[in-house]
């Protein structure tokens, strides 16, 4: 990656993974098309994420995206406490997305993200 590169992450449920891979685009959540645009989130803001819009949702998956692949598109807005969060207006080719990464519950019913994100 580039330094003008990083890396934001979108949670999806795998069976929308699947329908992306069978489509050959993520055209986003039911969420994400009322809005207009898909709901990515930092390193630092996915797990906040996965508490208010997938508390104890099993079968969730991470997408990792490189800002640079969705550059084009991307938009950084305020949303939760005014913090900017990434938006990308359009579907989300899968060429950028970097890695896909299960999300695992705990005992608690508490998301598992990967070190990456810790």
């Amino acid at each position: 990656m580039s330094a003008g590169d990083a890396l934001i992450y979108k949670l999806v449920p795998r069976v929308a993974w699947q329908e992306a891979e069978r489509l050959g685009r993520f055209t986003g959540s039911p969420a994400d098309v009322a809005d207009g645009y898909i709901h990515l989130s930092t390193a630092s803001q996915v797990a906040g994420t996965a508490a208010k819009h997938f508390a104890g949702m099993a079968d969730l998956l991470l997408l990792t995206v490189s800002t640079a692949d969705v550059a084009p598109w991307l938009r950084w807005e305020p949303s939760r406490g005014g913090a900017l969060f990434p938006h990308v207006y359009g579907h989300l080719p899968l060429s950028a997305v970097r890695a896909v990464t299960p999300v695992p519950l705990d005992g608690a019913g508490r998301h598992v993200f990967p070190d990456l994100l810790a």
